[in-house]
């Protein structure tokens, strides 16, 4: 994604696309699903600085492991709270939410990988002894 952007009112498809290193498909697949809105003007889709603000959230909300239907939420939250405490504490319950199922994938990865060390130490063991007893 690129740091530096200079704000301008409108933008096309392709402008995002670039900025954002994502397909022109997926930016219309984010439209499909009513997180940004573009005007129209014939075929040409019209993207204001607000739905270029909504695709930078919704693709880091994306990074952080929100669903499109919790960042839908978030927005439709926005946008009936301008003044937005009531996003606020759900974002708070959404981030709580991944912070212990992140927690719980840590703690399953490392039972996982202390099994993995105990086989492969139990198949080194197994080579040494097979090693020892051909030489006998």
């Amino acid at each position: 994604m690129s740091t530096i952007h200079n704000p301008q009112s409108t933008y096309s498809i392709s402008d995002l696309s670039k900025e954002f290193d994502i397909t022109t498909r997926s930016i219309r697949f984010y439209e499909d699903q009513g997180l940004i809105k573009p005007k129209r003007r014939g075929q040409t889709r019209i993207y204001s600085l607000k739905d270029r603000v909504r695709l930078k959230l919704i693709l880091r909300g994306k990074r952080l492991g929100f669903s499109l239907a919790e960042t839908r939420r978030l927005f439709e939250l926005y946008d009936a709270d301008k003044s937005s405490s009531t996003q606020l504490n759900t974002m708070l319950d959404l981030v709580n939410d991944k912070k212990s199922a992140l927690q719980q994938q840590m703690d399953d990865i490392k039972v996982v990988l202390m099994e993995l060390n105990s086989a492969e130490q139990q198949c080194k063991a197994a080579l040494v002894d097979n090693s020892v007893n051909k030489t006998k």
